[in-house]
């Protein structure tokens, strides 16, 4: 494969370089209702080890949340797949076998990172705009600790040192036509405006696996290097993109495998014969 190669589908958007056919994974051992709107705000998290070893880092780094043993559930990791994807606790693994939907449920992600901390006012101005807003919802990931110390060049992910968190704007709906897509749409992209102020600037930096087009798009065209730059260097900041550049101009100079946000292929001008 390559040592390059290795390097970039590692973060860099595996489709924008061919296709996977296996791969190994390491398996490790294991509301009140009232009349009032108001936002609600929960902490979670995925630890890989035992109540009794996260317990002492919880009290160290997050002393306000006051967490005890019984504020965890211990399961195989496996079991926290079906965790994440909103199954209840008595669900076998095997539904992740079924690759047919329940129902149909449309989606729209954004995000963001914060580098520095949003004062008290900014945070209660971003609660009455949800509330305003009515469907969004927001995710805030804790960043830190051994993230912070990885060199953001040693794998093409680069947002580590420097973020305290990252933000994921969602909304979802089942409504289906182009008139409940519209809302929901302008609805996130309203409160994506509105938090300009606290985020990342010049570039307002992305995470790639929520694939927001918004950010910018590309085609097969001759301009598909200055498109791809655009939302490149948000999701991977400039060095690494330009080293994504030249390993996908290396081992796809046809950009066979593209979609509208993969890594584009180096303008003719730019190659090396």
């Amino acid at each position: 494969m390559g040592e390059d190669l290795f390097w970039a589908i590692r973060g860099g958007g595996g489709a924008s370089f061919g296709v996977i056919l296996a791969y190994k994974i390491k398996l490790v051992p294991p509301i009140t209702v009232n009349s009032t709107t108001s936002v609600r705000a929960t902490f979670i998290g995925l630890f890989l080890g035992n109540a009794d070893r996260l317990l002492p880092i919880t009290d160290s780094q997050f002393p306000e949340l006051g967490l005890k043993k019984t504020d965890s559930s211990e399961m195989p990791w496996i079991n926290s797949v079906l965790y994440w994807a909103n199954f209840d606790n008595t669900t076998s693994p095997s539904v992740l076998l079924n690759r047919t939907p329940d129902s149909v449920n449309f989606l729209k992600r954004k995000s963001d990172y914060v580098k520095t901390p949003i004062p008290k006012e900014g945070l209660e101005s971003l609660f009455e705009k949800m509330v305003e807003i009515g469907k969004v919802g927001l995710v805030f990931n804790s960043y830190g600790g051994i993230m912070s110390q990885i060199p953001e060049s040693a794998t093409p992910f680069p947002h580590r040192a420097g973020n305290i968190y990252k933000i994921q704007y969602s909304v979802n709906w089942k409504e289906e036509g182009e008139a409940a897509d519209k809302n929901y749409i302008n609805q996130i992209r309203e409160l994506y405006s509105f938090m300009t102020p606290f985020v990342s600037k010049q570039p307002r930096e992305a995470y790639l696996n929520y694939r927001d087009l918004d950010i910018g798009t590309s085609d097969n065209s001759k301009n598909s290097y200055n498109q791809g730059k655009v939302y490149g260097v948000k999701y991977f900041k400039p060095n690494n993109f330009d080293r994504l550049v030249k390993i996908k101009t290396s081992v796809d100079p046809d950009n066979v495998f593209r979609n509208e946000q993969s890594i584009p292929v180096a303008p003719v001008g730019g190659r090396k014969a």
